[in-house]
């Protein structure tokens, strides 16, 4: 049967270290997991509880495609807790995860062809999405002197309908400034720009908070997500607010293309928004566990980093150890336990000397980890 050329894209690295690592965790080994950014914390309590009661009592049937209404309303009052924005609650669309946000966003904001910049080392299904529906990505390479963040001179000279800039980054974990934000965001709207802000890793912040682009302008579109601060990535719910004048056009998308995210996970997702004790409790192991690497990868061999402001990685220069950071990093799950992320997944010019540490998991899973790289690399 015929195939088509857009649906040929490129496979999530990532995801296939994980393949891997639980091949051998069949085999009986013990694997420290440093690869996959899921947090080692499950649901909020309150979640499934609310999930819980609700399969007792409710049918659980389709919602209104843009989402549970109580449910927009619980995210545009975050904003006003987070950011101080006052938002209009309808402005927030309810999406199948972060994924199905950047299908509608994708789908509602560029024509076949048209070209999307997106800063490198960034995160590759923003590449296969975008090829997928014949779109072309066009990787802009950002600078370690930039904190691995895109600034307007990288941008200089590159034909682009739209921008993708994601702050926390992922596989760097820096944050742009509001005025680093601001200058990227004035750049794209003077030359008819589409600015997409991806802020799925907002709340997980280890000094300065980040800012959200709708602080600086409502002439954007913002994708977020549950999976991340909120401990959810296996229910799949996220969220994106777009412009007024977008809403209808999204909306038609949203409808025709899922009908609506899933009714069970928005109702965990209601929950859990009040779940801040809970989940500032996962934050703090999250920044224990960024101490013990900032302390213990440069004592393993890899100290090559710049410190990340957010999220749960650590991004790695290895180009003094290897060139080829795939079969570097299957090297150190076969001979160490541990499997970490190939720099290629998120930058295919210069990933093959850079690999991605996750901290995400519980800080005894951290420990080990450091110890096993550590006797990994004295015996190199």
């Amino acid at each position: 049967m015929r195939r088509s050329s857009r649906g040929q894209v490129d496979a999530f690295i990532v995801m296939d270290m994980v393949a891997e690592a639980a091949k051998l965790e069949a085999e009986g080994r013990h694997i420290i997991h440093m690869e996959v950014g899921q947090p080692g914390s499950g649901a909020p309590a309150v979640a499934v509880e609310a999930v819980t009661a609700a399969m007792q009592s409710e049918s659980l049937g389709y919602t209104m495609a843009l989402g549970l209404p109580e449910l927009r309303r619980g995210i545009a009052e975050l904003y006003q807790r987070w950011y101080g924005v006052d938002l209009n609650p309808e402005r927030v669309i309810v999406t199948s995860g972060s994924s199905g946000a950047f299908l509608l966003a994708f789908t509602a904001l560029f024509e076949a062809g048209d070209r999307v910049g997106l800063g490198e080392p960034g995160y590759p299904s923003y590449r296969q999405i975008l090829k997928a529906l014949s779109l072309e990505p066009v990787g802009i390479a950002t600078s370690a002197a930039n904190r691995l963040q895109p600034v307007p001179a990288d941008l200089e000279g590159v034909e682009m309908a739209g921008l993708i800039v994601a702050s926390p980054g992922n596989p760097s974990g820096t944050m742009l400034s509001k005025a680093a934000l601001a200058d990227l965001i004035s750049y794209a709207q003077a030359r008819d720009i589409a600015f997409v802000s991806d802020e799925i890793y907002h709340g997980l912040h280890y000094g300065a908070r980040a800012h959200s682009a709708l602080e600086i302008s409502d002439d954007v579109y913002v994708i977020n997500s549950f999976s991340k601060y909120f401990s959810m990535t296996g229910w799949r719910v996220g969220w994106m607010v777009v412009p007024q004048d977008h809403l209808r056009t999204v909306e038609r998308l949203a409808q025709n293309m899922f009908i609506c995210a899933p009714h069970v996970a928005q109702i965990a997702a209601l929950a859990a928004l009040q779940a801040e004790p809970e989940l500032e409790a996962n934050r703090a192991v999250y920044a224990e566990n960024r101490r013990l690497m900032l302390q213990g990868l440069p004592e393993a061999g890899f100290d090559k980093i710049a410190p990340p402001d957010g999220a749960f990685y650590i991004y790695a220069d290895v180009s003094d150890l290897t060139e080829d950071s795939l079969a570097f990093a299957r090297d150190i799950l076969h001979k160490a336990g541990v499997a970490v992320t190939p720099g290629l997944d998120f930058d295919a010019k210069r990933g093959g000397q850079t690999l991605r540490f996750s901290y995400a998991r519980a800080t005894a899973d951290i420990v080990e980890g450091l110890a096993r790289l550590k006797a990994y690399c004295g015996k190199r």
